[in-house]
């Protein structure tokens, strides 16, 4: 009779416990690709579930049967669901995201266009937001009970309560509308230069700042508040350390972990959400591009969009993930 193997002579298992670093990087890497590909699943499969498809709505109501059976034959919707997702799936894969149904043209050049557009917005929005965030949750935290953070409260709740749209008109009414600070539609185009793009972009900017500043902004400050009650954070205070040094030296490092998984969920969320703020302010990103072929059942555009959207929010999910094992000291130096 053979002995069994020991469970710590397992090569999966051998692995996690000489590199456990390594071996939580690749779960999260791992966890990440399943989940993106489950949603790949959600998105082609229930643009399929709506009721209607593009051929009634191109050619309208009185479109005869015939012509409509035309159209789908020839855009390849008589063919099984499976046949065509597996298809598409292995095409996005590659990049390729086919061709627009309405305008004929290919989604991924398309995209290509409008992507660095988005990127560009939310990008911007990003460098500003992040560190006055976390300037301001120190400086709350360092005035904690007092004036200045009751009014950094105060300011930051009312943020998060108006929804982005609603904020966007808004900042329209005002520096656009009344004093004509700011231009709008925010259009932006190849030929445009640098300056010219950030005072397009100034109004869609500061409403992405807005919506994701308070949230960062009031997480940071809890993530530091906790943090303060160690014993260490004492010392550091009996040493001698005034209250904003302590916070920036020893408070802020030991709470960015939580401050990482903050800031990673707000950029998802400054990409993924920025569709509403780029349809408010006639923007050409991806947002708008996305919108614009719902209006017209153009399904390869907006399966497209949806799956690059969740790979963005998933991979950004992933990498705040990785940073907080990357920060945790125990893993960073097991014993």
């Amino acid at each position: 009779m053979t002995n069994p193997v020991p469970s710590n002579t397992l090569p999966g298992l051998r692995f996690r416990q000489r590199f456990p670093l390594l071996a939580l990087i690749l779960e999260r890497f791992v966890l990440s690709m399943i989940l993106l590909f489950a949603v790949s699943i959600l998105i082609f499969g229930g643009l399929e579930a709506l009721p209607g498809d593009f051929a009634t709505t191109y050619l309208g109501q009185s479109a005869t049967p015939q012509a409509v059976a035309n159209i789908r034959q020839d855009l390849g919707l008589n063919r099984p669901v499976t046949t065509r997702y597996v298809e598409w799936l292995g095409n996005a894969v590659q990049g390729d995201f086919g061709t627009s149904w309405a305008s004929k043209n290919s989604v991924s050049e398309q995209i290509g266009k409008r992507l660095g557009n988005s990127l560009f917005l939310a990008g911007f929005a990003a460098v500003i937001s992040v560190p006055l965030a976390v300037g301001l949750g120190m400086l709350s935290v360092h005035f904690r009970n007092r004036m200045p953070d009751k009014i950094i409260n105060v300011i930051s709740l009312a943020a998060i309560s108006l929804p982005e749209f609603f904020i966007g008109y808004l900042l329209i009414l005002f520096f656009a509308v009344k004093f004509g600070m700011a231009t709008f539609p925010a259009t932006v185009y190849d030929s445009m230069g640098f300056g010219e793009r950030l005072k397009a972009i100034a109004l869609p900017t500061a409403t992405l700042v807005l919506v994701v500043l308070a949230h960062m902004m009031r997480m940071t400050r809890a993530a530091i508040l906790s943090v303060m009650s160690s014993a260490y954070m004492e010392t550091a205070e009996l040493k001698g350390l005034s209250a904003f040094r302590a916070i920036v030296k020893h408070a802020a490092p030991n709470a960015l972990a939580p401050i990482i998984n903050v800031v990673a969920l707000n950029l998802a969320y400054l990409v993924v959400g920025v569709v509403v703020v780029e349809v408010v302010f006639v923007y050409p990103g991806v947002g708008q591009y996305m919108v614009d072929a719902v209006t017209v059942r153009d399904m390869p555009v907006v399966q497209a969009c949806g799956l690059i959207f969740a790979a963005v929010y998933i991979f950004l999910n992933m990498t705040a993930d990785i940073l907080a094992i990357i920060a945790n000291p125990r893993l960073r130096h097991p014993r």
